[in-house]
């Protein structure tokens, strides 16, 4: 008993590359044809480019000790000035547009070309029309347009109304929610803008182009309010003025017919009508301060945007990455043929150890 318990298992490891070895026939048979396999599915997989540009919108600071301590909390990882803003939309909730069917729309007619110049379109057929495909992709896409519904589309659809989208529309968008992305750091709210396509011209074009889109978007919800209030002014000082020129000329007019005039009570009518004259115009000169004030308010509230990183044309492709893919098939094809030569001898391999 005690020297059964004095003895342990350990794998002779000469045993191992022995049999290893003696099948290395296996491996000769094995990796070559993975290794061909393998570089000819990746070489049908079209090359695709990326480009990034990094961007920080203005944020509203209520007050120094508000900066200082959400400087403070964004060094451990909190966002206490998304907290402060009074605004429905933090900063933090820019990523989440592009989960709005409205915003990825807008994006369809955005004009996009290539570096060679050989296409010119805009973005919706640059994806239905010019996005090169393995040929099995091709072949199993024209299987399914033979047993594909036919599609019940009210014309010109997409562009009365975003959320009302065909199911080839619905696709294409997910395919640009897939290739374009908007992150933001929550320490520095700095806002990273990435784009992805077959075209390296392109996925910068695309790049730029949703930074246009997302500055528009920021600056027409911050100042939704105060081009509301300047809306309203602007109506209200026109009444005003149309009042204070309807009191103007009928006083004018007033006046002029009863200048020689004595009588009491057609003077005091006519001090009646400048009276009236005068507060028209108090009220038209009140009206045209507060619509003065508001256009500055509009421009108090555009935010300001710092491109803190410019989007570049890639010089090379992010994917795939071919030599990795590659290798990293051979490495499994080795261990799958090491361990199919080795599962059926795992006995053989140990040997007894006394202590």
């Amino acid at each position: 008993m005690e020297n059964n318990k004095n003895n342990n298992e350990v794998i002779d490891l000469r045993v191992v590359f022995k049999k290893i070895m003696d099948n290395k026939m296996l491996y000769f048979k094995v990796m070559p044809i993975v290794f061909v396999l393998s570089c000819a599915y990746i070489l049908c997989i079209p090359r695709t480019y990326t480009s990034s540009l990094s961007l920080a919108p203005e944020m509203n600071n209520n007050s120094s000790l508000g900066g200082t301590i959400g400087s403070l909390a964004s060094s451990f990882g909190f966002d206490i000035g998304s907290m402060e803003t009074s605004d429905a939309i933090n900063p933090m909730l820019y990523p989440d547009l592009m989960e709005d069917n409205g915003f990825i729309v807008g994006l369809f007619n955005i004009k996009v070309a290539s570096a060679d110049g050989e296409i010119k379109c805009n973005y919706y057929d640059y994806l239905t029309k010019h996005q090169d495909a393995p040929f099995w992709s091709k072949g199993i896409n024209s299987i399914k347009k033979l047993f594909a519904e036919k599609e019940t589309q009210i014309k010109g659809v997409s562009k009365s109304s975003p959320y009302m989208l065909s199911k080839r529309q619905d696709g294409i968008a997910e395919d640009i929610r897939k290739d374009i992305t908007i992150s933001i750091d929550k320490k520095t709210a700095v806002i990273t803008i990435t784009a992805q396509a077959q075209d390296p011209l392109i996925c910068k074009t695309l790049a730029d182009s949703v930074k246009q889109r997302l500055q528009v978007f920021i600056t027409n919800y911050r100042t939704s309010k105060s081009r509301v209030d300047e809306e309203y002014y602007k109506n209200l000082a026109a009444e005003a003025k149309d009042e204070y020129e309807k009191a103007r000329q009928l006083y004018g007019s007033y006046a002029d017919a009863n200048t020689d005039v004595q009588l009491a009570s057609l003077r005091s009518k006519q001090e009646d009508l400048e009276n009236d004259m005068q507060l028209k115009y108090n009220a038209y000169t009140a009206m045209t301060t507060q619509y003065q004030a508001a256009k500055a308010k509009v421009q108090e509230r555009t935010p300001a945007f710092t491109l803190v990183k410019g989007a570049a044309v890639p010089v090379k492709a992010s994917g795939p990455k071919r030599m990795i893919f590659v290798i990293g098939m051979c490495i499994l094809a080795f261990i799958g043929c090491t361990i199919y030569i080795l599962k059926n001898n795992i006995k053989r391999f140990f040997i007894q150890e006394n202590i």
